[in-house]
C-alpha cells in the first residue's frame, strides 16, 4: 500500500507529480522509496516500459556520472564478450517482462522490456532499479552499478 506520506517523497524526489504509481519496489535504508514500480500504461494511456522506475535523486546523479564515465558502453562490450554474462542479462530480460505481465498486457510494448534489455546497455538508472526492486542475483549489470554507487543513502535522507 502506497502511503501519502511516500507520495509526498517521491514528488519531492521527482520534482513532479509521480504518475502510474503501482507500488513502492524498494525503500532506500533511509526509509524513502527509491524505487517505484510503475503500471505498464500511464493515465493517459502512453504505454510506459519502465517497470521500476529510480526515484531517488542522489543515486540517480551518481548514476547520471557512472553513464557518463563510459562504464554504458564497457558493459555492452562485455556483454559481447561474455557469454554467460549475456544469457543471465537475457534472463533479467525475461524476469522484468514476466513481473510487469503482472501489472497488465500493454500490446505495444510487448516483449519490450526497458534499459536496452536483452542486447544493450541504454540505461543504468533502470538496471539498478531492477536489482533494487528485484533483488541481488536478477541482473548482473544492474548489480555492478549498485556496487559502484556506494552507500548514497549515508548522509541521510535525499527529501
Amino acid at each position: 500500500m502506497i502511503e501519502p506520506s511516500d507520495v509526498a517523497a517521491i514528488e519531492s524526489q521527482l520534482g513532479r507529480e509521480p504518475r502510474a504509481i503501482h507500488d513502492i519496489g524498494h525503500r532506500c535504508p533511509c526509509g524513502n522509496p527509491d524505487v517505484v514500480t510503475t503500471e505498464p500504461r500511464l493515465p493517459n494511456g502512453t504505454p510506459f516500459p519502465t517497470t521500476f522506475y529510480l526515484t531517488c535523486p542522489r543515486a540517480a546523479s551518481r548514476i547520471g556520472t557512472l553513464e557518463g564515465s563510459g562504464l554504458m558502453k564497457e558493459m555492452q562490450d562485455r556483454l559481447g564478450e561474455d557469454p554467460e554474462l549475456a544469457a543471465a542479462y537475457r534472463e533479467a530480460h525475461e524476469r522484468y517482462l514476466d513481473y510487469r505481465a503482472t501489472l497488465g498486457q500493454v500490446e505495444e510494448i510487448d516483449g519490450i522490456s526497458a534499459g536496452g534489455m536483452p542486447d544493450r546497455v541504454k540505461c543504468l538508472h533502470v538496471l539498478a532499479g531492477q536489482s533494487l526492486a528485484m533483488g541481488r542475483g536478477v541482473n548482473p549489470l544492474g548489480d555492478e552499478v549498485l556496487d559502484l554507487l556506494g552507500e548514497w543513502w549515508e548522509p541521510g535522507p535525499c527529501v
